[in-house]
């Protein structure tokens, strides 16, 4: 398996650069560049997790363990029933992160007030660190983007401030390549 080091380099090195993509249709998204945008999202994504990822690996956790640490660490008390709600994910994929979480001591549950069948969650002391860890990283990523000059000019502009400077280059020519292949199937 190719880390995404190995793919980022693949795609840096096997890119031609030329000019940025045209608006190609009468169509309000196109003309809108949403193509454009759909892409630096999945980027400027892969990125912003990217940071959570590598702490998480550290202690065997992955972006499940980060959705739940997050939002039990925000709303301490939450039902699992509003967990899942929030989450959309099944109860068979949750009570896995949970088992995980609360069997390494980062999430602690306790019975309803009044229903005692009801599980309310809490972060331990070592839940909140680890959830303040990975909202600082992200955190830094935001505030990165935002002070960056031409961040402010449009949504592309403040997506592609969020993608790692060094990887930009790489994502602005396979962007172009994608511009220049839909001019040469015209």
């Amino acid at each position: 398996m190719t880390s995404s080091a190995q793919r980022d380099g693949a795609v840096a090195t096997g890119l031609s650069s030329g000019p940025a993509p045209a608006s190609r249709a009468a169509d309000p998204a196109q003309a809108l560049g949403s193509d454009d945008l759909i892409e630096l999202l999945f980027f400027a994504y892969r990125d912003f997790v990217g940071d959570p990822d590598r702490i998480l690996a550290a202690y065997g956790f992955g972006r499940a363990h980060h959705r739940v640490l997050h939002f039990v660490d925000r709303y301490p008390g939450l039902t699992i029933a509003e967990l899942l709600d929030i989450l959309r994910i099944t109860k068979q994929s949750l009570n896995r992160v949970l088992k995980d979480l609360i069997g390494q001591g980062y999430v602690a549950q306790k019975p309803g007030p009044s229903d005692r069948r009801q599980r309310l969650l809490y972060c331990t002391q070592s839940g909140a660190e680890l959830a303040a860890d990975l909202t600082r990283v992200q955190a830094r990523r935001l505030a990165r983007a935002l002070a960056a000059p031409d961040a402010l000019g449009s949504p592309e502009d403040f997506l592609m401030a969020m993608i790692e400077p060094e990887d930009r280059a790489a994502v602005r020519r396979l962007m172009a390549r994608r511009g220049s292949a839909a001019g040469a199937g015209a």
